[in-house]
């Protein structure tokens, strides 16, 4: 989490997301020295958020699909507990109520089904 607390290394991975780019050419999209560039790619390498690959006489750095989705993994913790948090809140507002979920517009799904329904979208988080 660290590694993403500064704004390059996020506008980094931002520009990863876009395939594998070499360090001259991340570069050259930021008002910081190429070694400054070479520093933040370290950063995020040891935070195992980007890999590289050498290339002929250059390295290719890319988003490592592992680190991100360890990344997914622990916002989906919070997601989790901010939709269970909703649910509780949503059923006390309903027994105090008396509306039934349809009444009241609430699709209360677990999380499994908020799981397939965000893969069937191809990722992201569930839309309400």
């Amino acid at each position: 989490m660290d590694a993403l607390g500064d704004a390059t290394r996020r506008a980094i991975v931002e520009r990863l997301l876009n395939g594998p780019l070499a360090v001259g050419e991340i570069a050259r999209e930021f008002p910081v020295s190429r070694p400054a560039i070479s520093q933040h790619l370290r950063v995020l390498k040891h935070a195992k958020l980007v890999i590289d690959r050498p290339t002929g006489t250059r390295r290719l750095y890319e988003l490592n699909p592992a680190g991100v989705e360890a990344l997914r993994a622990y916002f989906d913790r919070f997601w989790d507990h901010a939709l269970a948090a909703f649910q509780k809140a949503a059923l006390l507002n309903r027994a105090k109520t008396g509306q039934s979920h349809c009444e009241s517009g609430l699709s209360l799904l677990s999380s499994r089904e908020r799981s397939e329904a965000a893969s069937s979208r191809g990722g992201g988080a569930p839309r309400q």
